[in-house]
């Protein structure tokens, strides 16, 4: 257990769902948990009881990712889970695959609507439709610029890039109900306030019961790890590091006993110790970056190694890159570095 782990506490201690198995974490809140086959193998999905436009049922949280596997599961926990009530509105928190996924097969099946912020909604449906700018050779230009010149790996990320979120996310449905920050959206008995994060994700939504003191945290708030935080080729000039920095400090009003309920790790309390412990972690790589660049002119993949001490495969990769120039950026917008672009055509940063 990382050290950082000891000072939360875990109400539910090692208790993970089984395949298909809902597990009740409060009053009309089920658990369950959806595989991925990535090294992060897990998403939780979130299944709240209610009463939506006079139909008894169930509000979703998050779907996983469209996937055989996910499939069959979803089968079996419509067919034998849900207390024989349907499914009455999805909400999805973001648009990454494994929230979004199977949201559109759902949501044709049960015959009800999608709930997102429009930054969300919008990017799933650029992403899934592979629109130009988002394709695998945007990708491959993108990594270019920062440094990475093997062509075995550019080409391993270009094919990788060219379908992989659409293959995740195949379709995306066509109409959704915009949800907006600080709104109160009413599910059963509890009434969410819906608390926006940036720098994961374009408008990330996450959603807090202030009488329960519960918040369903998506990827903003984890316990174990530090959710990524990616410039993207789509917004090459963006400033993740410091948009999620700024995010975090929205769920200071949160009560300090809050229950957590995250995307991936275990069910926690020490919601503002966490928060904390992320802010320190940026900060701290930061300074790592910051020292790097006063050594020598750094490009995005010079940093890896700095960044990060453990061999990546190539899905990881991908998102380290992204966090590299993250944190790059970072300094480069509190204007603690410079940057220009080599005659190789290497962006590089120095102090």
């Amino acid at each position: 257990m990382h050290p950082h782990e000891l000072e939360l506490q875990y109400p539910l201690a090692e208790r993970l769902p089984s395949p298909a198995e809902l597990v009740e974490v409060a009053p009309g809140i089920r658990w369950l948990r959806m595989p991925l086959p990535f090294a992060l193998d897990h998403i939780h999905l979130w299944l709240l009881r209610d009463c939506f436009e006079g139909r008894e049922g169930w509000t979703l949280i998050d779907c996983g990712i469209a996937s055989d596997e996910v499939r069959g599961l979803w089968q079996q926990i419509e067919a034998t889970a849900l207390e024989g009530l349907p499914l009455v509105r999805i909400i999805c928190t973001h648009m990454h695959p494994d929230h979004l996924g199977m949201a559109a097969e759902l949501s044709a099946r049960h015959g009800i609507g999608l709930w997102m912020t429009l930054g969300e909604y919008a990017m799933g449906r650029i992403l899934s439709a592979t629109l130009p700018g988002t394709d695998g050779s945007a990708s491959i230009e993108h990594y270019r610029r920062h440094g990475l010149t093997d062509p075995d790996k550019l080409e391993q990320m270009r094919q990788r890039g060219d379908r992989h979120f659409s293959q995740l996310v195949p379709s995306v449905p066509l109409a959704y109900r915009r949800i907006h920050a600080d709104e109160v959206i009413t599910i059963g008995q509890g009434h969410w306030r819906i608390v926006i994060g940036r720098g994961h994700s374009p408008e990330h939504a996450a959603l807090y019961d202030e009488t329960r003191q519960i918040l369903i945290s998506g990827d903003m708030v984890l316990p174990r790890i530090s959710t990524n935080v990616s410039v993207h080729a789509i917004e090459p000039e963006s400033d993740p590091v410091n948009d999620y920095l700024e995010s975090l400090q929205r769920f200071e009003a949160c009560a300090p006993d809050t229950l957590v309920l995250p995307s991936h790790g275990r069910p926690f309390r020490g919601l503002h110790v966490r928060l904390r412990q992320l802010r320190e972690h940026h900060e701290a790589r930061l300074l790592d970056t910051l020292n790097a660049c006063r050594e020598r002119p750094m490009s995005a993949i010079d940093l890896l190694p700095v960044l990060f001490r453990r061999k990546l495969d190539l899905h990881q990769s991908g998102f380290a890159i992204g966090e590299a120039i993250a944190h790059l950026h970072a300094l480069y917008f509190r204007d603690q570095v410079q940057r220009h672009r080599d005659a190789d055509g290497v962006i590089r940063f120095s102090a």
